[in-house]
């Protein structure tokens, strides 16, 4: 009994130890990768912006193809299509609608909208669906070859949207405006943040603020591979033809589950000019592209690890490192390891999924050992000078880190979700350990089967959002 007792201690406190000194050196390392970004950001906050005037110049001219893949969107597409065509009224543009033959109910739903409204066109795939997004976007690709060359016409640009976006009336305009001389645009992605809604659909609300308002800010002012977000995104016919000849004629990858993601990144390794544009317009109105996000757990799990299949490890097979493909002779060696830098932040969400189980894991352990010791006399695990050290930066970071969520959530939803954006970062991280669990099963799956399928997220119409999103004025 007393050999037990004395395992049991070796083993909390030594498991304890271990799983706490593993977790504090991965903190550190993600702590100050993400330190760095942020003092980058910061230092070039007074350049925010676009990288160079667009003021002169005539806008893009032509028409543009809208793409809406869908599959199983009923309940929404429908008035999603309406609302678009409502708020882009008179302007020059088709929404191409893919949709699959087995998929009864999406096509009874918007059937008698596209049959009356010429601005829409119906694009019914051969197979039986689901496939994969990128195949369905690749039919909608050849739609738009058939009739350019039907009616005699070409397209100007490309527009990405999902079958649950809210779009503003002054989007197109704003592609007209920045795409001359770049292939690429991309703007904020604004997760609908609602009353009821406070946790698992509000922490998409925290990460978006972030990521569109610092990094893909501070890529984009860096002239680095933009990746694109697959809705509120607009990319060059031309660009996108350059993809397709690489790819036998379609651009986007019918294997990928991110397809938008690799096109955004690959359109960047060719060399070709992309950038994140947050403006607001002559009403002080941002010009965002905003949707709702995954309710429950369950499904924001499903969600996340398919962004991490395709982006941390299908997307490493797909896509390389810089160099390793598609070259870009011209750019300097700095520009290379910075590329190189962000695709290592892009693809760590595994590594800092098993950092932060061990943390967790060893938070429990450790408590465990202070109640052997107050209840059992354990003897008081030993901190040494060096591990101490570390867990003070540590604690710093994170105080760092949790300033800057809060910081960005404040500028997108207000005083009240910038707080909850605190307690939110623990349903982040729950969320992000499960889902690179099941990213990891998903890829073993598809390596094994070599088929991928369109593990895509159930969309709804919600509650009107009752918070005004904003962004902070006066910076």
């Amino acid at each position: 009994m007393e050999l037990s007792a004395v395992s049991l201690e070796w083993l909390v406190q030594g498991g304890g130890r271990e799983l706490m000194f593993f977790a504090s050196a991965g903190i550190l390392l993600m702590g100050l990768d993400d330190l760095f970004f942020d003092l980058m950001w910061l230092g070039g906050r007074s350049a925010a912006g676009a990288r160079r005037d667009d003021a002169a110049g005539p806008p893009l001219d032509g028409p543009f193809a809208i793409f809406v893949p869908a599959w199983d969107e009923a309940r929404v597409l429908g008035p999603t299509l309406e609302a678009m065509l409502a708020a882009w009224g008179g302007q020059d543009y088709r929404v191409y609608v893919g949709c699959y033959p087995n998929d009864a109910v999406t096509l009874f739903s918007v059937s008698p909208l596209i049959a009356r409204d010429r601005r829409l066109r119906l694009v019914i795939s051969s197979e039986e669906g689901p496939t994969t997004k990128g195949d369905n976007l690749n039919r909608l690709w050849a739609a738009v070859g058939e009739d350019e060359r039907a009616e005699g016409m070409r397209y100007a640009a490309i527009v990405l949207h999902d079958a649950e976006d809210r779009v503003h009336p002054d989007e197109l305009a704003l592609y007209r405006h920045h795409l001359r001389g770049r292939a690429m645009v991309q703007i904020p992605v604004v997760p609908d943040v609602a009353s009821g809604r406070q946790w698992v659909a509000a922490h998409y609300g925290d990460e978006f603020a972030e990521a569109h308002g610092k990094e893909l800010a501070l890529r984009s002012r860096l002239g680095l591979p933009l990746p694109s977000a697959g809705v509120g995104c607009a990319m060059t016919r031309s660009a996108l033809a350059l993809l397709a000849i690489e790819r036998g004629g379609h651009p986007f990858r019918a294997d990928s589950l991110t397809e938008d993601y690799e096109v955004g990144m690959l359109i960047g390794a060719y060399g070709l000019d992309a950038a994140f544009v947050d403006i607001r317009n002559a009403m002080d109105d941002r010009i965002v592209s905003r949707g709702g996000f995954p309710e429950t757990f369950e499904a924001a799990i499903r969600q996340k690890a398919r962004w991490i299949t395709g982006i941390a490890l299908a997307g490493w097979d797909h896509l390389g490192w810089p160099g390793s493909r598609v070259g870009r002779p011209e750019a300097s060696r700095l520009g290379g390891w910075l590329a190189r830098w962000m695709l290592w932040r892009d693809r760590r969400a595994p590594l800092a999924a098993i950092i932060l189980l061990a943390a967790y894991a060893g938070c429990v352990l450790v408590a465990l050992g202070w109640a052997g010791e107050a209840l059992l006399g354990w003897r008081p695990a030993e901190i040494g000078p060096a591990m101490r050290a570390i867990l003070i930066i540590n604690a710093a970071l994170l105080l760092w880190r949790l300033a800057m969520r809060m910081y960005f959530a404040g500028r997108w939803y207000g005083a009240r979700q910038a707080l909850l954006s605190v307690p939110r970062a623990f349903v982040s991280n729950i969320v992000a350990i499960l889902a690179a669990r099941r990213a990891i099963v998903l890829y073993l799956q598809m390596l094994r089967s070599g088929a991928v399928i369109w593990d895509k997220t159930d969309h709804h119409i919600g509650e009107a959002v009752a918070l005004t999103v904003r962004s902070g004025r006066g910076e």
